[in-house]
């Protein structure tokens, strides 16, 4: 994809947020082309899900401006939720539905085209055929994320938010991920994930970041980068006792 002179897929400018007057995210600024990929890394409460919600849509900003494919979010809230699909360690799917139902309804409410077309390519592309009759509180961890990222790709989105998307999956499923977002083609989409897992960060993303204390306070491109970099570069932003890994050896995935 050709993205020069492009206006940025998420452009934010001064985000601030706050909950019972202790700020979440702290003027915040963020420019992320499109096309482009970008990990946020930082300790439990830092502002990743926070920036996520307000990024989708799911929460208002207390200040700051967000631009979404160039459209100020909050003046077409249509066309800013048609453009971002999420998927979340919440995964906000109808546990009473199957999976197919699940599909149809969400395609349903985003007037999604050639709808039972759509579904049926997504059920084959993450292996949810086996489980058309089967209630999603049945199913493990690993296949509802599947479902969700299904969920996600079905408007067809120029934008991915992943909110930590290997919260809760085993290890197994957790080495899978990197596959499983390989079927969803986020090639020449715009995508940004939060996550603890520095290792993946690294291999999904063109760059990484580290949100602490509600700001972006480092910045970097992946290729040949190393998790002890990034974690050098952490330790220089906060204090030991705030760190996201206990040990030099650790993965990242501890907090």
């Amino acid at each position: 994809m050709n993205t020069r002179g492009a206006v940025p897929a998420i452009h934010v400018r001064g985000l601030t947020k706050s909950f019972g007057g202790r700020a979440v995210i702290r003027n915040l600024d963020l420019v992320l082309p499109q096309g482009g990929s970008l990990a946020i890394v930082g300790h439990n409460g830092s502002g990743k899900t926070t920036l996520i919600r307000l990024l989708s849509g799911l929460a208002r900003a207390d200040a700051g401006l967000i631009h979404v494919c160039g459209v100020r979010q909050g003046l077409n809230a249509i066309a800013v939720h048609r453009a971002i699909g999420i998927v979340s360690h919440n995964t906000f799917l109808y546990q009473d539905l199957t999976p197919v139902e699940n599909l149809q309804f969400y395609g349903r409410l985003y007037g999604v085209d050639r709808l039972h077309q759509r579904v049926e390519t997504l059920v084959e592309r993450f292996g949810l055929a086996g489980y058309r009759s089967t209630l999603v509180r049945m199913l493990s961890r690993g296949t509802q994320q599947r479902l969700s990222l299904a969920r996600a790709l079905l408007p067809d989105p120029r934008i991915v938010l992943l909110d930590e998307p290997d919260s809760g999956l085993d290890p197994q499923a957790v080495d899978m991920l990197p596959q499983l977002l390989a079927l969803a083609e986020l090639e020449g989409r715009t995508t940004l994930l939060t996550t603890h897992n520095l290792k993946l960060g690294l291999v999904l993303a063109q760059r990484i970041a580290i949100l602490a204390q509600g700001r972006l306070v480092w910045e970097q491109g992946t290729p040949g980068l190393s998790e002890a970099d990034v974690r050098a570069a952490y330790d220089l932003h906060l204090p030991k006792s705030n760190r996201i890994w206990g040990s030099p050896s650790a993965s990242g995935a501890t907090a």
